[in-house]
Parts: structure tokens; C-alpha cells; sequence
């Protein structure tokens, strides 16, 4: 049985590699961003995709062997990894002609885009409070994008049809969930943007022209698996309902390196979008555990 000081010695780590993961994810989408200047952004999604198999592959398969590769699922996995693939391909083309801090604050849209398609898809309950959220949420991305203004940019609602893919990726990885381990999800969800863009690789190839470029490149897979494996340690040492608020440090990540990399600020109504889109997050994240303490309650 824990003791309170385990309970809350286990809370603070996981609300740190929350937080680690919140910092981590910002930095690969800087390299990102920086390696889009000279590199087509396909060029740059595979080497996402890549890099994140190649180190998935040297961290499990010393553990499980290769028997983590088999699966019954292969299909669905092919699925949600290339939803995973297009949403990564259209962040990386988005922040090309847009700032990451800006990016961020639209891509927070993302958890209200999964509550809506799990209520058709996973027949999963939903009341008009948390509707409304989804909707005020659309409003401040509204606020961000600011439509038909001199500040908006084309590229901008590319950042919601990556959050609305990713959305679908998550959907896909929970109906995966009862019958594939942890380990088998995280290799196979970069498997068509690894291998499939072979395909097309070579018609828009350029050659690294530096050192630094080819660190870059190597680094986006690293920081983009590392990112997903502090989201998983955090999740193992403490409640979602406690980790998940801390998530949204990523905008605040996302604008350090923004703004230590390229120089770019958010404005006041994109910081007041932000805002709405987070508080509606939170609503619509609070509800689901109160509907998840209720199962458990009537369970007992």
C-alpha cells in the first residue's frame, strides 16, 4: 500500500515527464521548422517517422525481442499510423509560413476534436455541456486564426487538419488498445511514414548540406520518441486527470523556442484564443473524469 509521501513523490514525477514531454515535442517541431527552410517537408516527415522506428526498435527489441512485432491488428495499424503520418506532414508544412507559438496555440484544439469523434466512433457518451465546450473551443481557435484579417495565414487551418488526423490516430490507437501491448502501438504508428514514403523519397531527396543539417534530421525521430515515452512514464506514475492540465505547458514551450530560435511572439489575441481553447479542453477533460469516477463508483 502507498504511503502519502510515495503518493505524492510518484504526482510530482509525473506531473515533471509531463512537463519533459511538453518541452521535448516543441524542440523537434523547431528543427522541424529550421530543417523546412532547405527540405521538403515530406523529406523531413520521414525522417520523423524514420528515426522515431529506428529508436523504438534499439530500445525494445534488446527487451521483448522481435516477437513485439507480431500482431492480429495489422490493418488498423496501418490505419492510425497514417493518420499519424499526414498530421505530422502538415504540422511540419504549417510551421514553414507560420510561427510554432501560433501553431501550438491552434493544435490545443486537438483533445476537443477527440472528445467529438469519440462520441460517433466509440459510442462514447456525451451531454450539451461538453458540446458547448467543443464549440467555444472552435471559437478560440477563431480568435487565433482571425479569418479574413490581415494576420491570418492560409497555413494556419493546415495546423487543424493535423490535429483532426492526429484526432483520428488517437481514436484508431484506443480501439487497439485491449489487445496490443505498448510497445507494438509505438512501433508500428511511424511504420507507413518510415517505409511507405521509400516510395517517394527519391523524387523530392535533397542531401544534407551540413553536419548540423544531418543532426538535425537524426535528432527528430530521437525527440519525437523520447516525447511520446515521457507521456508514457508520466501516465504510469500518476493519474491522467492529474498530468493531462500540465500538457498544455506545451504552448509555453512552443513559444520559448519560438522565440529563442526565430524570434517570433504571440500576439494578445492569440494568447486570448489559447486561453479559451485550453479552458474548454479542461472543461471537457474534468467531465470525463467525473463520468469515469461515476463507472467506477457504480462498479463497486
Amino acid at each position: 500500500m502507498r504511503t502519502h509521501r510515495q503518493w505524492d513523490r510518484n504526482l510530482l514525477l509525473g506531473v515533471l515527464f509531463i512537463c519533459l514531454s511538453a518541452l521535448t515535442s516543441p524542440l523537434m517541431n523547431g528543427f522541424a521548422k529550421l530543417l523546412g527552410e532547405s527540405y521538403s517537408s515530406l523529406q523531413v516527415s520521414w525522417a520523423r517517422a524514420f528515426g522515431h522506428v529506428i529508436f523504438m526498435l534499439c530500445a525494445f527489441v534488446p527487451r521483448f525481442g522481435l516477437r513485439m512485432l507480431r500482431t492480429k491488428r495489422l490493418g488498423k495499424h496501418m490505419i492510425r499510423s497514417s493518420c499519424l503520418f499526414v498530421s505530422n506532414l502538415a504540422y511540419f508544412f504549417a510551421i514553414g509560413f507560420i510561427p510554432i507559438g501560433k501553431a501550438a496555440s491552434i493544435n490545443m484544439i486537438g483533445p476537443l476534436l477527440v472528445a467529438m469523434l469519440a462520441w460517433p466512433m466509440l459510442r462514447e457518451r456525451t451531454n450539451i455541456g461538453r458540446v458547448t465546450a467543443v464549440l467555444v473551443g472552435f471559437l478560440g481557435v477563431l480568435i487565433i486564426i482571425r479569418p479574413g484579417s490581415e494576420v491570418f495565414h492560409p497555413a494556419a487551418p493546415v495546423i487543424i487538419f493535423s490535429a483532426l488526423m492526429n484526432g483520428f490516430y488517437q481514436i484508431f490507437t484506443r480501439e487497439i488498445a485491449d489487445t496490443e501491448a505498448p510497445e507494438t502501438s509505438a512501433i508500428y504508428s511511424s511504420i507507413v511514414g518510415a517505409f511507405g514514403m521509400f516510395l517517394v523519397l527519391p523524387f523530392v531527396w535533397t542531401t544534407p548540406s551540413s553536419l548540423f543539417h544531418v543532426v538535425l534530421f537524426c535528432s527528430l525521430g530521437v525527440l519525437g520518441a523520447i516525447s511520446h515515452y515521457f507521456v508514457a512514464l508520466a501516465l504510469g506514475y500518476a493519474p491522467a486527470n492529474i498530468v493531462t492540465p500540465f500538457s498544455y505547458m506545451q504552448m509555453l514551450g512552443s513559444v520559448l523556442v519560438g522565440y529563442i530560435m526565430f524570434g517570433d511572439f504571440p500576439d494578445f489575441l492569440t494568447w486570448v484564443g489559447a486561453g479559451v481553447v485550453i479552458a474548454s479542453g479542461l472543461y471537457v477533460g474534468w467531465t470525463q473524469t467525473r463520468r469515469q469516477d461515476r463507472v467506477r463508483n457504480s462498479a463497486r
